[in-house]
């Protein structure tokens, strides 16, 4: 084929995105409808535990917008990373969700499902390296992630759609895979297929107004043409360009699992007031095929209390009543349970003060109220509860040390302490070099009578 055009409807699954756009999406002859179902920027809980970020109503009603206009019109639709981490779990979850579907709109789809996850025994250290910052894997690190995944590149969705997939759900994969799959596999030049990939990967992301929907990306052998799907959206040279700043350590390229995409000589250019021609990006293919995994383990429970300041003598020297909370904490625990700093560790931030910037805020001036949150870590949770606990009576009545009586200070909830659960870190920033593009995904046709 000459050209091929992507849908992008949206940035993530379950996201949401206006119904009509899809709908100009297919009238402007739309090749594949590519979208993303997840992504490691809420944290290493929903890859640890296995478990989705978004709502099943939300990813239903995305889902049935998508799988009715695949079916309309006989295209190719495309998701990646299901259930946010791309679990096995997480995969299962997405197709059972649009078998419901099919089942209940009357659609007769084929649907191949792509696992990701990776078991700790059948993965060789020696060909595992690390990616920076990380340094080099222990085998103990390794065993203790709850689960491992494999980002694909397109192989495995390209094997799928020609095994006759209509439908292909894929576990963790890159963000571009799943739109530079169909051009790849249609013949056109790697160099445009995955810069637009890469463009179109957030939806809307890339125009002036992200919230009115996604965008149509025309790839040919010379570049691609990026269109916003509402026909009031525009599209710039800028808007475009600036995408190529986003989740990338060099503007100018990014790694994908078969080599790089290089964009340093790419053009970008108005076609008119909303449409965007680039030109000049370029594929280079890598000499060895690599697979980066990802992995999250346990790291503790943890049980979280929040207070309320509004004491204006307080939050006058809110730094010196802070210094002090962490200071009885200490006391105070040790005194009650007997425990050390080895046995938790403490988490106290001041919100609408310091929080997200802590030490190098560069506004120190006093505030009208702030919210206190204490996120306590231990090795169990009745642990962790019983700490935060123990500093109940200080986060409702600490005064400062000039203060002659007892302040009052106000908690958010009842009770005081939320256990939050199991609590995770990722572990594993490492690619392993792998012989197949495919080696390490299964890929299996869903029957209508699997459940």
């Amino acid at each position: 084929m000459t050209e091929v055009r992507i849908l992008a409807p949206t940035g993530m699954l379950g996201a949401g995105f206006p119904p009509e756009t899809v709908t100009r999406g297919l009238e402007l002859g739309a090749d594949v409808i590519a979208v993303d179902g997840g992504s490691t920027d809420s944290g290493p809980y929903y890859l640890g535990s296995g478990t989705a970020k978004t709502a099943a109503a939300a990813v239903t009603q995305d889902l049935r917008l998508l799988l009715k206009a695949a079916a309309s019109a006989r295209i190719p639709l495309i998701v990646g990373s299901c259930g946010t981490s791309g679990t096995d779990s997480g995969v299962d979850w997405v197709a059972g969700i649009a078998r419901e579907i099919m089942a209940a709109e009357g659609l007769d789809l084929r649907i191949a499902v792509i696992y990701s996850e990776q078991h700790a025994s059948d993965l060789d250290l020696r060909r595992i390296r690390p990616l920076p910052p990380a340094g080099p894997l222990d085998p103990a690190t390794l065993a203790d992630c709850t689960h491992i995944v494999g980002m694909m590149g397109h192989e495995p969705i390209v094997a799928a759609l020609e095994g006759g997939a209509d439908v292909v759900l894929a576990g963790r994969a890159t963000d571009t895979a799943i739109a530079a799959a169909v051009p790849l596999m249609r013949g056109l030049p790697p160099g445009p297929a995955w810069h637009a990939a890469k463009i179109v990967e957030c939806g809307g992301q890339c125009t002036t107004n992200p919230r009115a929907g996604g965008v149509l990306a025309t790839i040919d052998e010379h570049g691609f043409t990026i269109e916003p799907l509402d026909p009031d959206n525009t599209c710039t040279p800028q808007s475009v360009a600036a995408h190529m700043l986003y989740e990338t350590v060099n503007p100018y390229s990014m790694r994908e699992p078969a080599g790089t995409i290089v964009v340093s000589e790419a053009a970008y250019s108005a076609v008119d007031h909303r449409r965007v021609r680039v030109e000049g990006s370029r594929f280079e293919p890598a000499e060895q095929h690599t697979i980066k995994l990802e992995g999250a383990r346990v790291t503790g429970y943890e049980t979280m209390s929040f207070t309320a300041i509004r004491d204006p003598h307080i939050l006058g020297q809110i730094d010196t009543w802070a210094a002090l909370l962490r200071k009885m904490i200490g006391e105070w625990v040790t005194r009650a349970l007997g425990l050390g700093d080895g046995d938790y560790e403490f988490d106290l931030r001041l919100y609408g003060y310091d929080a997200i910037l802590d030490g190098i805020e560069p506004d120190r001036s006093p505030p009208k109220e702030v919210g206190v949150m204490l996120l306590v870590r231990a090795a169990d949770q009745a642990t962790a509860t019983a700490v935060a606990k123990v500093v109940n009576p200080l986060m409702l009545h600490l005064p400062t040390p000039d203060m002659d009586y007892l302040p009052s200070l106000a908690f958010a909830t009842s009770p005081a302490e939320t256990e939050r659960g199991a609590a995770y870190e990722f572990v594993l920033n490492h690619a392993v070099d792998v012989d197949s593009p495919t080696a390490l995904f299964r890929i299996h046709r869903l029957e209508a009578t699997d459940a």
